[in-house]
């Protein structure tokens, strides 16, 4: 197997167990690793750190297993089962109320560079790195061989592998012949989701928690579901009985999916409207007079990919927020998010804070929100948490 060694003082951030190598950290490497590669790590004394996927560009190591262990079948069967068994053990997987869940999260599941979701008896893979497409067979029979519901492996990684990567089958389905059911359900509630063409594996899993608690203070309310993409949360304020609800998104598509779902979970519906719209042009059309929501959420694409587009991105989000906190009525509730990884915590509640105080509105924080328990953060790698939340009083 190939070797990485590092430069002397520079195996703290492994030895506490964070997963990646920067290639600045790196003395030498002993052979001539392709991307994807399977390499040992070692410090500058020769003491073993880890087993990791070799790739170009400032991470190159991503490490998989702090154990010196063979990497064989039986490894990947028992990263895929441990991932597993934490679902099981939380009570996620309901059959019939909710068989939606997201099976591997990347590093929170020590498996970097690789996302399961599963969607009722269809399990949709993502490969972030060569390496994890190099063994997505592997992984395809072991999560068929783990979890009894799922008969078919969708793959898609088309828009996630490193574009200059030479290699093919980056979609299609890797076992099973795929299904006529769309339909999956997330908390007795049925939706569309088209893993095909839709963004990341055809649905937002990650919100489902957050959803749910969006339904508890949807009564009577007045709803404005902005950046709605599949229409999620609208569905869920429905349900809670919200007077109206009102689902805008700049894709047509989108909109498309939206009053789908809506229609497959309550037919006919009179209180629901959908808008194509870019979200500052819906917000402009109000007057003081005009305004008809006292519950609005903001869950925008995510603003920052990178690090060097931090600032651009917190400028976004305060100014989007600082736009639906001018117009949400007195006693209203803003749900606002951000999906960035790149920026913090701090940072996101910071530009939060700066459109309230722009605003001149007196405003309580009522929950602090992240990602459900099927996106676990491994505490070693504090950058996984990206999704960030808050629930907002508007006086």
């Amino acid at each position: 197997m190939i070797t990485v060694r590092l430069k002397p003082k520079k195996e703290e951030s492994v030895k506490r167990l964070h997963p990646w190598i920067f290639s600045g950290a790196i003395q030498s490497i002993e052979g001539n690793p392709e991307e994807g590669d399977i390499v040992k790590v070692f410090d500058a004394q020769n003491n073993f750190l880890g087993i990791g996927h070799y790739q170009k560009g400032s991470i190159a190591v991503k490490i998989f297993s702090f154990e010196d262990v063979e990497i064989n079948e039986s490894f990947w069967f028992s990263k895929i089962q441990k991932a597993f068994y934490l679902r099981q053990s939380l009570g996620i997987i309901q059959p019939s109320s909710n068989n939606t869940y997201r099976l591997i999260h990347g590093e929170g599941d020590f498996l970097p560079g690789l996302i399961i979701d599963v969607y009722g008896d269809t399990a949709v893979m993502q490969a972030h790195s060569i390496g994890m497409h190099h063994v997505r067979h592997i992984l395809a029979k072991a999560v068929i061989k783990t979890v009894p519901d799922v008969s078919n492996i969708y793959y898609k990684s088309m828009s996630t592998l490193p574009h200059k990567a030479d290699i093919s089958d980056k979609e299609g389905y890797l076992m099973g012949d795929g299904t006529k059911n769309h339909i999956i359900l997330e908390n007795g509630l049925k939706f569309y989701v088209d893993w095909f063409e839709g963004q990341k594996t055809g649905f937002f899993i990650d919100q489902r928690e957050n959803r749910s608690l969006l339904e508890r203070y949807s009564n009577g309310k007045s709803v404005l579901n902005m950046f709605c993409y599949t229409g999620a949360f609208s569905v869920y304020a429905l349900r809670g009985n919200a007077r109206l609800v009102h689902s805008v998104d700049s894709s047509s598509k989108a909109i498309e999916i939206t009053n789908k779902n809506v229609a497959l979970n309550f037919p006919n519906e009179i209180r629901h409207q959908s808008f194509v719209s870019e979200a500052f042009d819906y917000f402009h059309q109000f007057d003081n007079q005009s305004i008809p929501y006292n519950l609005i959420i903001l869950d925008p694409p995510a603003f920052a990919k990178h690090q060097h587009s931090i600032q651009n991105a917190l400028r976004g989000y305060k100014h989007l927020n600082s736009e639906a906190l001018q117009i949400i009525q007195p006693g209203g509730i803003l749900f606002t998010f951000s999906c960035s990884q790149a920026i913090s915590k701090e940072q996101f509640r910071l530009a939060i804070f700066s459109a309230s105080a722009e605003s001149k509105r007196k405003v309580r924080i009522l929950h602090q929100l992240s990602q459900p328990m099927d996106h676990p953060i491994n505490i070693y790698h504090p950058e996984g948490e990206y999704l960030k939340g808050l629930v907002l009083w508007v006086e």
